[in-house]
């Protein structure tokens, strides 16, 4: 059975030194993606994840029996922004939008995604299912740090990351990425990792 890395062939993405800020150019990757409006708390994106991970999965499975391919499933993350980024902020979570995902390997296509939703559908009850895609999808150069600690306590570690870009020339471009490296329901709080992620431009 041929495996397949993806943690470590894309490490770049999906690791980061505590204390560091990296300039990085991030190619175009496939998604298993959903979009809804609201915060995290809105049941549109705790549903969307209860549908997300079980597809994921499925795939996963069905690559290792059908193809022999196996491959660990990526972590979810999710892009937050409102048509006004001037007037992002926690205080105004219930006008945000959101997009939630988890990468797929190249091999994975739009039929395998088909396929996959319509077998999940005979076994579980998935409100959104039948929403997600696989969607390709670019961030392009950005800029992105590390949060230890409590999602809630992100807000020092994100101004860092705005101070930097602006030191560094730049100015913010695109949608804030957040890539969540621990399953919050078996982590403790303080020992959550996220990686947070912002698309940039050169002034």
């Amino acid at each position: 059975m041929r495996k397949v890395d993806l943690k470590k062939k894309y490490k770049t993405f999906y690791s980061e030194r505590k204390g560091n800020i990296s300039i990085v150019e991030v190619p175009e990757f496939k998604y298993l993606m959903c979009s809804g409006n609201g915060g995290p708390g809105s049941d549109g994106y705790k549903n969307t994840l209860e549908a997300l991970f079980p597809l994921a999965y499925h795939i996963k499975f069905s690559m290792r029996a059908g193809r022999e391919v196996d491959y660990g499933v990526m972590p979810l993350e999710s892009l937050w922004w409102m048509d006004d980024m001037s007037q992002f902020s926690k205080k105004r979570m219930d006008e945000w939008k959101w997009s939630a995902m988890i990468m797929q390997p190249n091999f994975i296509t739009k039929e395998i995604v088909e396929t996959a939703c319509d077998e999940l559908s005979k076994k579980k009850d998935l409100p959104f299912l039948d929403q997600i895609e696989l969607i390709d999808y670019c961030d392009g150069l950005s800029a992105q740090i590390l949060h230890t600690g409590p999602y809630a306590d992100e807000e020092p570690t994100i101004e860092k990351l705005h101070e930097h870009i602006h030191e560094s020339g730049y100015k913010l471009a695109g949608k804030h990425r957040e890539i969540y490296l621990n399953d919050s329901r078996k982590t403790a709080p303080e020992n959550l990792k996220t990686i947070i992620r912002q698309p940039i431009q050169k002034l």
